[in-house]
């Protein structure tokens, strides 16, 4: 799951002949309730009528920042797959052509990155730089990103004006009153009003199995019999679904850093457990500033970093850093520590620079930019469509009294992102579209064995999503990085992973048992 700094508080913080080959018949074990008869036939027509036209390949559009040789196209989908002949949507799609002989390819293998609201089309690009670690899939696939439904360029939605959306500093997301919380409450109140305003057509298609079924139709105008699918974080939970509801469509999957599918789970607990886990490892990172004070000077001890993280918050909080950082802006810039590795050295550097008298750095890093419309643009779309997709795809606590209690408590043990996460979400409190039941997640007939890759300590999705899934698909296999938390496996050298993931895309074959890996490499300061 994408985890930005919370909306409230932080601003910036997807009828035709079957075409043999490109075409599979429905899932018949699929939940009804998601894919019910109208459904299955809307998307088996919509995938009909893709194989039939393919995609017209071209060079992308050059304010898209794409370059050749990745070519760009479109695939069209229903806005509602219960009315196939109604409102149509256009799906931007990219590949790069595979770099091995026609003997070694295998096929097309689609990717998304997570989110919900995050892009794919940066996918291809690893082709062109030469990513070693993906070298050897590359001679055998065309790797093929795409923008979901209401990302980038996939019929867009929007919940605020963009610059509005980015403006800093905001209010401190931890509230000091009963009147802090009623201002975060109107906040979000009004971000829902401003989703079904901008956006409301959209908001009750803008669901996981909607964008599953997209993925289907993608597959068939590609002219693929099965996907091959990569899917990340969130893009775990869109690979769960589209395996549930289309589990002989599916080839190879391989899926890193799992949401935890459980119904009970999608997306009100997800979130409360997700607050633990990112205070979990936030905690590993001031341990290792800690152990490398030689270089950053923060402090000896996790004890020591914590008070001068709670130092610079509470005096950004009183004076804004620049005018425009306080807590929330500082919380969108310190999580990616617990999110990525690889920004915990940058992430220090840039505090010790600033305790060193190095303000700009921090404000460069850390603030708005107010002369980059077009990415204000990029982030109030995805932070729309993560809420709108979390709002639509579960039915969310409508009562505050129960928020209030569930992240007052929290917050005791677990201060660093509860509440910023909280008033994120809250707007599905308010929510004016539809809203789902979570799709039972299980095994179908014809689901071929599942590679699951994750890290004990991951923040942003708790392991125990990787065991729940490896539950309910039936002959997937576990590969579990102990003692690392880094979000995104497969992106990092680890050999015990990495030949691992090339021999499943490679072979289909999985080790017979699950595999414990040790962790990569502890970043170097």
């Amino acid at each position: 799951m994408r985890r930005t700094a919370a909306f409230g508080s932080a601003g910036a913080l997807i009828a035709g002949t079957l075409i043999a080959g490109a075409i599979a018949a429905p899932a018949a074990t699929a939940d009804g309730r998601h894919h019910n008869g109208s459904e299955a036939r809307g998307v088996q027509l919509a995938a009909a009528r893709a194989a039939r036209a393919g995609i017209d390949w071209a060079d992308c559009p050059a304010d898209w920042a794409i370059a050749a040789p990745i070519q760009c196209g479109w695939v069209t989908v229903p806005l509602d797959y219960a009315r196939p002949d109604g409102k149509q949507i256009k799906i931007a799609v990219d590949r790069h052509v595979s770099t091995g002989t026609s003997g070694e390819r295998q096929g097309a293998l689609i990717y998304n990155p997570g989110g919900p609201g995050g892009s794919g089309m940066a996918f291809p690009k690893r082709i062109v730089t030469k990513n070693p670690l993906w070298a050897n899939a590359a001679k055998a696939y065309d790797f093929v990103g795409f923008d979901p439904r209401g990302v980038g360029h996939s019929a867009p939605i929007s919940c605020v004006d963009p610059q509005e959306f980015v403006k800093a500093p905001k209010a401190d997301p931890v509230p000091d009153t009963e009147a802090d919380k009623r201002a975060q409450r109107k906040l979000a109140a009004e971000y829902a009003d401003g989703c079904a305003e901008r956006s409301g057509d959209m908001l009750p298609h803008m669901t996981t199995p909607n964008t599953a079924r997209d993925l289907d139709v993608i597959r068939a105008a590609l002219g693929e019999k099965k996907l091959n699918y990569l899917g990340v974080s969130y893009g775990t939970y869109l690979g769960a679904v589209y395996g549930t509801l289309f589990p002989s469509h599916v080839r190879r999957m391989v899926v890193d850093s799992v949401v935890n599918p459980a119904k009970d789970n999608i997306w009100y607990q997800a979130n409360l457990n997700q607050d633990i886990a990112f205070q979990k490892r936030w905690d590993d990172w001031k341990a290792w500033v800690a152990a490398n004070d030689a270089t950053f000077h923060i402090g000896t001890t996790p004890q020591k970093v914590e008070q001068e993280w709670l130092k610079l918050r509470a005096a950004a909080k009183k004076s804004p850093i620049g005018g425009v950082l306080g807590p929330a802006e500082l919380i969108g810039f310190f999580q990616s520590a617990p999110y990525y590795d690889s920004a915990w050295a940058p992430t220090a550097r840039t505090w010790s620079a600033y305790r060193a008298g190095d303000t700009q750095a921090l404000i460069d890093a850390a603030a708005p930019d107010l002369s980059d419309t077009a990415g204000n643009i990029r982030s109030e779309n995805s932070n729309a469509v993560y809420t709108a997709v979390e709002c639509a795809d579960a039915k969310w606590p409508t009562n505050w009294r129960t928020w209030d209690r569930d992240n007052t408590r929290l917050h005791q043990d677990h201060p660093f992102m509860t509440w910023a996460n909280a008033w994120m979400n809250l707007p599905c409190a308010t929510w004016q579209a539809k809203q789902q039941t979570p799709l039972n997640v299980r095994t179908g007939k014809g689901l071929p064995p599942v590679l699951i890759v994750q890290s004990t300590r991951d923040a942003a999705t708790p392991y125990e999503g990787a065991v729940e899934l490896h539950k309910r698909f039936k002959g997937s296999r576990l590969i579990t990085e102990e003692g690392a938390g880094s979000h995104g496996v497969t992106g990092l050298v680890n050999s015990c992973i990495n030949e691992r993931v090339d021999s499943y895309l490679l072979t289909g074959k999985t080790d017979r048992r699950d595999v414990t890996c040790a962790p990569h490499a502890t970043p170097k300061p």
